[in-house]
């Protein structure tokens, strides 16, 4: 009976303790996958960039190489401290100050993706409806400029809990050190959160902008061509300008650059000048279309932990599953890895390249046109 009762005792915590080490293994095992896929992914997308020197000079590129910087940085310096918390049984082993510095690098790293993206979509925003201004403002210097503001307004939101401000602990419940977010009259983690959402937001907001402006001007009538009257290479009347830029573009007649050839490149030799045609309208919507995919991928992977956010904020003694916070968290690290994903997937010009840099696709490799600002 002793042996009996010692075994009806002893066998439901072996069965936790199983469940446990089984559950222990399930997420060291996708952590090691997001880190590694994460870091792999960000670290080729900026080598990419910085192989060459086209897409180094495009603000595009420049800005993605900059998120695939700070991506990689989460991924290479947070995500294994969550895993050691996961391997030494949800414990933080290194100290309240490691535990204060590892979740500052961790939101400064998330609100300076979230900023980034805003604004790169107002960068986006610009391309298209005034790409003119755009051109004379979005250098390499604009761009790190940009960039730069980025990391400031990431820092200022940052490092005020690192003075006790706010709560930066080991959050068991998430197993790893992050803001702890409390009721709505404990602290003021109210703010610090309605920041994210209001980015987030103003965000989607601008791209909606540049999605009308694209419509507005997809329904606009093609104008009617007219023919020009000539004296001595000299057009009057309408359709006069496209006939004069075409002659002008042939080489016959002098003078000052005709209306319709305002936007023409000027290349270092004379005979390779150009328009701007509807594939570089095309190519700016498709980078659009890439940073949007971005951005709602941000969104959608951070939306449920942002939720639970809320829900600790306003909801006084709530109880959330355990799977609900585990999956929330887990979604938020596996954002480091999304960016190169969906950028190869969205950006046809960065799989060419990537192309270019295997050699056993140099064969069937064709040659790239660099991106161009115009």
């Amino acid at each position: 009976m002793a042996n009996s009762s010692e075994f009806g005792q002893s066998g439901p915590s072996l069965q936790n303790y199983a469940a446990g080490g089984a559950g222990s293994a399930v997420k060291l095992a996708s952590l090691g996958a997001i880190t590694c896929g994460s870091v792999a992914g960000n670290a080729a997308v900026a080598l990419l960039v910085l192989r060459d020197g086209s897409l180094r000079r495009a603000a595009p590129y420049l800005f993605l190489l900059d998120l695939c910087v700070a991506d990689l940085l989460r991924s290479a310096l947070c995500l294994p401290s969550v895993m050691l918390a996961v391997a030494g049984g949800t414990v933080w082993p290194r100290g309240a100050l490691g535990c204060k510095l590892l979740a500052f690098v961790s939101v400064l790293l998330c609100f300076h993706d979230a900023f980034l993206l805003f604004c790169v979509s107002v960068t986006r925003y610009m391309a298209i409806a005034h790409h003119r201004f755009y051109s004379k403002r979005m250098t390499p210097c604009g761009s790190a400029a940009v960039i730069c503001a980025a990391w400031t307004l990431s820092a200022a939101m940052a490092l005020p809990p690192v003075f006790d401000v706010g709560t930066y602990k080991f959050i068991r419940e998430e197993e790893q050190c992050i803001f702890e977010h409390r009721y709505v009259k404990a602290n003021d983690t109210l703010g610090f959160m309605l920041m994210l959402v209001v980015i987030v937001g103003t965000t989607h907001v601008v791209y909606v902008k540049m999605l009308c402006f694209v419509y507005d001007h997809r329904k606009m009538k093609p104008a009617q061509l007219v023919p020009a009257i000539s004296q001595n290479w000299t057009f009057h009347g309408p359709g006069a300008t496209g006939q004069a830029a075409a002659n002008w573009i042939a080489g016959f007649g002098r003078g000052p650059t005709p209306p319709t050839l305002v936007g023409i490149r000027q290349a270092s030799h004379i005979g390779n000048r150009r328009l701007l045609v509807l594939d570089e309208f095309k190519m700016e919507k498709r980078i659009g279309k890439m940073y949007y995919m971005i951005t709602l991928t941000f969104l959608i992977l951070w939306g449920p932990y942002i939720i639970t956010c809320y829900i600790r904020i306003f909801v006084k003694g709530v109880t959330i599953p355990q799977v609900y916070l585990t999956v929330a968290a887990w979604m938020t690290f596996a954002q480091a890895g999304a960016n190169p994903i969906i950028s190869f997937i969205f950006n046809k010009e960065l799989r060419m390249r990537m192309r270019a840099c295997l050699p056993w696709c140099h064969s069937t490799q064709t040659p790239m046109e660099p991106y161009c600002v115009i």
